[in-house]
């Protein structure tokens, strides 16, 4: 979500005191737009209107007024101020693109109502409902019949819908299908996440795949660095947009050259990072089959296990190394790249020499692809139930000489490991 607040998400009363104070006319209001882009086109598609607030030349927070209008029984007028407000100011523009407008889904309450009054404010505006794209939070309201309803009405009208906040609070995918929006916005809290935590953006990418493979585009919002707009580019989403590309402004300040330009700057410079990126993780997969390969002869020449093992023990991310024989039994224990620090804490499957391997991936690799050093999908290793990678090849004699990686600790955990390096 955006920093600037958009318009009410919170109930109101039907009908205001007459004494209640004119919030309309006591305020002054201005739309600012925030561009929305396309890194696949490199170019502008949309704008998400946002309001501005002052009294008295003072700034007034968007937030605070709306608690005063829901106080007073005046939210659904001001939302309709504000949403005329929004149309006029962008068909004025006369942009071929999105207009992005946040509805209050306790507007869903009279979907028939709120819809024909939507539709009258774009046909006084000149601006067709198709060029419209309702944001709502599908876990926002209490009803989500009447969620439903609303939104099967709105597409009727030829209004396009987007999901907002997607990933917080109790979203569910099962109401997100049936939804069927043609955009899900996804909250900037998993972006943030996925810049200090790998698990954290490996979820986010999973994400993206499987809402866009549920047929709705993707749009990650609050892009405000570098680092961010990397990994919403390696995400593959479809639409972007934060204070990196454009912070919002009125229209009149806004030039599409400059925003499309710093997109495409922002898309080349990652894709200089990408490109390096894969550089370093082919030369680190090459170290890793060299020493893999001189364990390997090590073992042949028949030095000691923990010996043979020292310099592949080394690698980054290398952890363990252990020999299964022809049945997938495992040979004495393991040799381990660094002391457990954590041994004192009780763990019975610690110890392993003897355990039966035979229904794992690597073991099944290893007998598939002898003269190859295979990899597995990753998975949760016992000594230490964390995310390991077991690379796996035969020996002479039958033997499968096995090594564990943890990937969340090499290159960020962005590397993939192919099937055999």
């Amino acid at each position: 979500m955006s920093s600037v607040v958009r318009l009410s998400r919170r109930s109101s009363r039907p009908d205001g005191d007459s004494t209640d104070p004119d919030i309309i006319h006591s305020h002054d209001f201005s739309s600012v737009y925030q561009p929305i882009l396309s890194p696949t086109h490199q170019k502008l598609v949309g704008y998400e209107a946002l309001v501005r607030v002052h009294k008295n030349g003072e700034a007034v927070s968007p937030l605070a007024l709306f608690e005063q209008a829901e106080a007073h029984g005046q939210t659904p007028a001001l939302d309709r101020h504000l949403l005329q407000l929004h149309l006029d100011n962008f068909a004025a523009s006369g942009q071929p693109v999105w207009l992005f407008l946040n509805i209050n889904p306790a507007t869903c309450i009279h979907p028939e109502a709120s819809l024909e009054r939507l539709a009258s404010q774009c046909q006084q505006s000149g601006i067709h409902p198709e060029k419209v794209v309702l944001e709502l939070v599908e876990s926002a309201s209490d009803n989500p019949a009447a969620l439903l309803e609303f939104i099967d009405k709105a597409k009727t009208c030829g209004f396009q819908i987007a999901i907002d906040d997607f990933g917080m609070g109790d979203s569910n995918f099962e109401r997100l299908w049936r939804i069927n929006p043609l955009i899900v916005k996804l909250d900037r809290s998993l972006l943030v996440n996925a810049e200090s935590h790998s698990r954290a953006r490996m979820l986010l990418e999973s994400l993206v795949k499987m809402i866009r493979e549920s047929g709705s585009l993707v749009l990650l919002e609050g892009i405000e660095n570098h680092t961010q707009a990397r990994i919403a580019l390696e995400t593959e989403a479809d639409l972007l947009q934060g204070f990196l590309l454009a912070r919002p402004s009125v229209l009149e300040d806004h030039s599409q050259e400059l925003t499309e330009h710093r997109l495409r700057t922002v898309v080349a410079d990652s894709s200089e990072w990408t490109l390096q990126d894969v550089r370093d993780r082919e030369g680190y997969l090459r170290l890793l089959r060299f020493e893999i390969l001189e364990a390997c002869h090590s073992l042949s020449r028949e030095l000691p296990f923990d010996t043979a093992c020292r310099r592949l023990l080394e690698v980054d991310g290398v952890k363990r190394c252990f020999l299964l024989d022809s049945r997938g039994i495992q040979q004495g224990n393991l040799a381990r790249a660094n002391p457990d620090l954590q041994r004192g804490r009780f763990n019975p499957l610690y110890h392993s020499a003897g355990a039966c391997w035979s229904h794992r991936e690597y073991f099944r690799n290893a007998l598939e692809r002898p003269q190859s050093i295979s990899s597995c999908r990753p998975y949760v290793a016992l000594p230490d139930a964390k995310r390991t990678i077991t690379l796996s090849t035969m020996l002479p004699g039958q033997r499968v000489f096995c090594v564990d990686i943890h990937p969340d600790e090499v290159f960020g955990g962005k590397i993939t490991f192919p099937a055999t390096l």
